[in-house]
């Protein structure tokens, strides 16, 4: 009998159509867009002349505010490193009691917006300010950003290296400092880099306990004076800052590998019985629930209290709430429609063009709002007076801001959906924005829904950027509670600020539970 040699084909795939020019277009003109501010910087400091930009960067004022910003970043960004691995690995690596509670309040100090923060510990310490108020303040409003990253790292370990460690003579915390934290490596570096950019963009908590930072100097600068060429030159300054942060972020991230490859799959990570220290271990948990959110939930009790049925003016707060939500909802909707082409290209087409203009988008979101707001202020003042406190004006401002939160939901979303439906639509004879929008965009709706719920969370807790662009008459829960604590009406700031917190927990919640679905937790 003659035997017939089988030879394997290797299947090609179809090659993708080449990406609508409409799309592609859309992209660049959403990457021109945010880099905006970027331009503005840059021009700003030829107009003004090297000579006279070199004397109002290099002053003491200048130099006292660096010395701020780096002290401030150099002080909290470990404290809440060490705060985030320790109750990361309590609430995923242990037997602690109730570790899904803690893993949840761990999260929760997102829904209170930084200046709440701020105005509850001022609240019990009326005589909290400078360095050491803003780090502790800043510490309880900013190490969930640690945290979520690094609970899904240590969710995502294969404890196979642990164990072979452990085989070697290792002792447990040399394996921990050994093996577990290199591999942390990458989710320590992005959320210290997010803390840091939020460090460099506060103005509200840092204004209320009176530490100057550079975003304070230039809003004083622009609402006092408005000096121009001088709160340039601190935009300038600032946005040289951000550029640093990213490049050592980019360096202490390097390029090693830490995807598992071998055969077999990664099991379970074993969980650590805590023993007679298990309830010690809970004292750290409970600490960082009271601090974070103890403390808020005291102050504005207090002041509800205090102030009475007088501060709940309804028609006021009834406005401040609609037009909050009003403004939330459009620009989530419009943040997430702007990341649609590139989180599309970034999918279907990876080219080096998609990656560098989806770089542009998260280089143009790392920009404090001050610099945002200030650059389309100059830009709609000297060019398009039309567009000057519009709501077009300051949608873009939250287009530029926090178009990454809506991009990598949106990305998720898409690679789930698979190609073919488009390649069938498109075969049908529809157009390619017509298939795009009957198959991909209508597959990937839960994605864009987190990514309003997301980019809505941001834009609701947003202060200077909607204070230095939102149109005459405007009036927002963040707005309204930073006017009325600018009278030292602390109990009239108080329903604005309850509100505030009541809307953000379920946006939280959402970011939380994106978090929990990492390795199927």
């Amino acid at each position: 009998m003659s035997s017939i040699a089988e030879t394997s084909v290797p299947v090609v795939p179809r090659r993708l159509p080449a990406a609508s020019s409409w799309t592609l277009t859309i992209a660049v003109a959403v990457a021109l867009a945010a880099l905006l501010p970027l331009g503005f910087v840059l021009w700003a400091t030829v107009a003004t002349g090297w000579e006279t930009a070199f004397q109002l960067i290099f002053r003491q004022r200048v130099g006292d505010l660096m010395v701020n910003t780096v002290l401030l970043v150099v002080f909290t960004i470990p404290v809440c490193a060490m705060l985030a691995v320790s109750l990361a690995w309590l609430t995923e690596r242990s037997d602690l009691p109730g570790a899904r509670l803690w893993s949840w309040l761990a999260v929760a100090p997102l829904a209170v917006p930084a200046f709440v923060h701020s105005y509850a510990w001022i609240g019990l310490w009326p005589g909290l300010h400078g360095l050491s108020g803003g780090v502790a303040i800043s510490v309880v409003a900013y190490f969930p950003f640690l945290y979520l990253p690094v609970s899904a790292a240590f969710r995502l370990l294969d404890p196979a290296l642990e164990d072979q460690a452990a085989s070697l003579g290792l002792a447990p915390f040399a394996v921990f400092r050994r093996v577990v934290l290199p591999q942390l490596r990458l989710a320590l570096c992005g959320g210290a880099l997010l803390i840091g950019l939020h460090l460099l963009a506060e103005y509200g908590l840092y204004a209320m306990i009176r530490f100057d930072t550079f975003t304070t100097a230039i809003l004083d600068q622009f609402q006092s004076t408005y000096n121009g060429v001088a709160a340039h030159m601190l935009a300038l300054v600032l946005v040289l800052c951000c550029f640093v942060l990213l490049g050592l972020e980019a360096g202490l991230r390097g390029r090693r590998r830490y995807a598992r490859l071998g055969p077999g799959v990664a099991r379970r990570p074993k969980i650590t019985k805590l023993g007679r220290w298990k309830y010690f271990c809970l004292l750290l948990p409970l600490a960082v629930a009271a601090f974070s959110l103890g403390i808020p939930a005291l102050t504005l009790g207090r002041w509800l209290i205090a102030g009475g049925a007088g501060i709940w003016r309804m028609d006021e707060i009834g406005l401040a709430l609609w037009q909050t939500l009003v403004i939330c909802l459009i620009g989530g909707i419009a943040t997430t429609a702007a990341a649609v082409p590139i989180a599309w290209l970034s999918v279907r087409r990876p080219t080096r063009a998609s990656r560098f203009l989806e770089g542009c988008y998260y280089l143009a979101s790392s920009m404090p709002g001050v610099v945002v707001a200030l650059a389309l202020v100059t830009v709609t003042v000297r060019v398009m007076l039309p567009l000057y406190q519009t709501v077009a004006t300051i949608v873009l401002a939250y287009v530029v801001m926090f178009l990454p939160r809506a991009l990598v939901s949106l990305r998720a979303s898409i690679a789930q959906v698979p190609v073919e439906l488009e390649q069938a639509a498109a075969s049908l004879g529809r157009s390619p924005g017509n298939a795009l929008w009957a198959t991909t965009v209508r597959l990937a709706a839960p994605g864009a829904a987190a990514g309003v719920a997301l980019a809505s969370l941001g834009i609701m807790n947003e202060l200077t950027a909607t204070q230095m662009l939102a149109p005459n008459g405007t009036r927002t829960l963040a707005m309204a509670f930073w006017a009325l604590t600018g009278e030292i009406d602390y109990a009239g700031a108080a329903p604005y600020a309850l509100l505030m917190v009541v809307f953000s927990m379920p946006l939280t919640w959402l970011l939380y539970s994106q978090s929990k679905k990492i390795a199927g937790r």
